[in-house]
């Protein structure tokens, strides 16, 4: 395996937290009472419970670096993760970035931002 890192984010609860990640594709590899990791396909995001944790002050975050973002951000919509800019959990879609990239957003139940990067 080559190296890697993953993003370790806070989950109130990770019922709740691998059930909206399980709507996207994440399947569950590794869970006890304090730490979860969920993969899907190369994606591994790893949480840790953080019961006290107030989403409203949350500065988590990660990147998810994807070949198809707009698949993802469909796969998101189906899922009925709002579109909107405000609230959590939700979605904003991908757009041309000033430095030519292209890059949407979500936000989870938790208040983690999630930036979906096109490879």
């Amino acid at each position: 395996m080559p190296d890697q890192a993953t993003p370790n984010l806070p989950a109130r609860d990770f019922d709740a937290t691998e059930g909206f990640y399980a709507a996207l594709g994440f399947e569950r590899s590794y869970r006890d009472p304090n730490w979860m990791i969920l993969r899907r396909g190369s994606l591994i995001i790893e949480f840790f419970l953080y019961v006290e944790l107030d989403p409203a002050v949350s500065a988590f975050g990660c990147c998810l670096r994807l070949d198809d973002v707009d698949d993802f951000f469909k796969r998101c919509q189906a899922a009925g993760i709002p579109e909107r800019n405000t609230g959590w959990p939700r979605l904003i879609k991908p757009k041309v970035q000033p430095w030519g990239g292209r890059v949407g957003y979500l936000v989870d139940p938790d208040c983690s931002l999630l930036r979906l990067i096109q490879n």
